[in-house]
């Protein structure tokens, strides 16, 4: 695998699915892409998951498999040109590091894990660049998937509208269809039961006033093709042609039964579910018709990191949104982010070990969404703030970005232990710690709310190559007369304390000292 590769012009991209894993790759040409190379392997992650969320080892094996023959493919390939995404099962699997583990030791690419809203923002994202589709059009976009539906709607490029569900044609064919059997009672079930998973935003959808509507992934491209081996020429989903096809499946008694020339055996075990699924929505929404489209979860991706539009911008305009949502102080988050960043570079200068830039954005994003719980109440500021960034959406941020903004933000002030401080499949333990240190002495600094505090009055070094013991040393003259600073780094010293390894020294520069 290579790092560093400038000239090198292809991008894969592989969708960890609850039914399949898809790789794709594509050649950049000029502004365009060409899709060179496809690989679909079916896993069905989802039908190993137990009643307690645990993946069988069965299934993980199955996964590492297909990982392993994928890295074949990718083995001359730079790491800023392969995207790994994992979705619902993967979201809600317990033991997902036990796979993450074992998939570590097959596949040198890191596997991100995205939460729903961010998998339909993608889809959506996926869907409208690669259709003929008016600006002005409101576009809606549903993805029935092995284990969720993903449900966006908009009219530019970040969706007005995302939802996930969690309703699967894996999941619900073993839920609702057992021993694979057919019946007009078993249909109905699965169908209300998607029915009631989308009914508290069914009013919500009906007024977007939606002008078109496409589905993608395999249960609706089955459908689409379906409808082309009866003889529906243009392909288009309707709701007379779906409830004619839903008739015509129930004759079947079993899944083998079914019989169309389209329909390979893999997806009969799971095509009646996702009929349900999708007859279901479509009827809750009352949609007039739909467009089967080919693009959905890997294209989105594909056109993100291919530099169309940079996760980047579309983090720092989500960041944006929740600053002004929640009224946050800017002037205050403003300070504490260029004491946040005087700091980095101070520690940067004196430490032996490189920050992912990744990293570094999440340590800036920190400081801005630090008092983004304000508006419940200071008292416990620090969990209220955390718990909004863990569940609110997010788009651009992966689930583990999300949770570790999350974490900075929890630690952030009051006494803190480290072993409460979660592991991270993406990143770096002790990086982890270095943003926290930085994130609370930066707070700190700040906590008068001062706005013309001048942050280079502090300087920060690592002591001895070791990242846990920090000295930051302080102007004479302004130590002097902000007693209250030093009080409050004097109970920091004493927080860290409290950690075994970890230490603070406030060293004062007394008149005359080289600053």
């Amino acid at each position: 695998m290579h790092t560093n590769k400038p000239d090198f012009n292809e991008y894969a991209v592989i969708d960890l699915g609850s039914n399949s894993f898809h790789m794709i790759i594509a050649k950049k040409i000029d502004n365009s892409l060409q899709i060179i190379y496809k690989n679909k392997q079916q896993v069905q992650l989802a039908s190993g998951l137990d009643k307690y969320y645990h993946l069988s080892q069965e299934s993980i094996q199955r996964a590492i498999n297909s990982l392993a023959l994928f890295a074949e493919r990718l083995k001359d390939f730079p790491i800023s040109h392969v995207k790994v995404v994992g979705t619902f099962t993967l979201r809600v699997a317990k033991n997902r590091l036990e796979f993450l583990k074992a998939a570590s030791l097959v596949f040198p690419f890191p596997i991100e894990i995205v939460s729903g809203q961010e998998e339909a923002r993608l889809i959506y994202l996926g869907a409208i660049n690669s259709e003929s589709v008016k600006q002005s059009d409101v576009k809606f976009i549903i993805d029935v998937g092995g284990g969720s539906t993903e449900i966006a709607i908009g009219k530019d490029q970040i969706p007005a509208f995302v939802e996930s569900r969690p309703m699967g044609c894996v999941t619900y064919a073993k839920r609702f269809f057992p021993n694979q059997v057919i019946t007009k009672q078993y249909f109905e079930r699965a169908k209300l039961a998607a029915e009631q998973q989308v009914e508290k935003f069914t009013q919500s959808v009906k007024s977007k006033n939606i002008t078109i509507a496409f589905g993608s992934s395999g249960t609706i491209k089955s459908i689409y093709k379906i409808l082309l081996d009866l003889g529906v020429t243009d392909g288009i989903i309707t709701l007379k042609r779906l409830e004619d096809l839903v008739s015509y499946v129930l004759e079947f008694k079993c899944f083998d039964d079914i019989d169309f020339p389209s329909l390979s055996n893999d997806r009969k075990l799971i095509f009646v579910s996702g009929l349900a699924i999708f007859y279901g929505v479509f009827s809750a929404f009352g949609l007039q018709e739909l467009h089967y489209t080919h693009s959905a979860l890997r294209e989105g991706v594909l056109y993100e990191i291919t530099g169309h539009k940079s996760t980047q911008d579309i983090c720092e305009k989500t960041v944006g949104f929740l600053i002004k949502h929640y009224n946050i102080d800017k002037l205050h988050a403003g300070k504490t982010v260029d004491i946040v960043k005087w700091l980095f570079s101070q520690w940067k200068m004196s430490a032996n070990i490189i920050i992912d830039e990744k990293l570094e954005s999440l340590l800036y994003w920190s400081a801005w969404l630090h008092e983004i719980g304000l508006s419940i109440n200071f008292s416990n500021i620090h969990k209220h703030s955390a718990y909004i960034l863990k569940n609110c959406n997010m788009p651009g941020f992966n689930e583990e970005q999300q949770f570790l903004l999350s974490t900075l933000v929890r630690y952030h002030r009051k006494g803190f232990m480290v072993e409460n401080i979660p592991n991270f499949s993406l990143f770096e333990q002790k990086q982890v710690l270095v943003l926290l240190q930085i994130l609370r002495l930066a707070v700190l600094i700040n906590n008068q709310r001062s706005a013309t505090l001048n942050e280079k009055v502090f300087k920060l070094r690592i002591v001895d190559d070791n990242i846990f013991h920090v000295e930051l040393y302080i102007e004479n003259n302004f130590a002097k007369t902000n007693g209250l600073i030093l009080l409050d780094l004097e109970q920091e010293q004493i927080y860290w304390q409290e950690n075994k390894h970890w230490q603070l020294d406030i060293r004062i520069n007394e008149a005359g000292q080289i600053w």
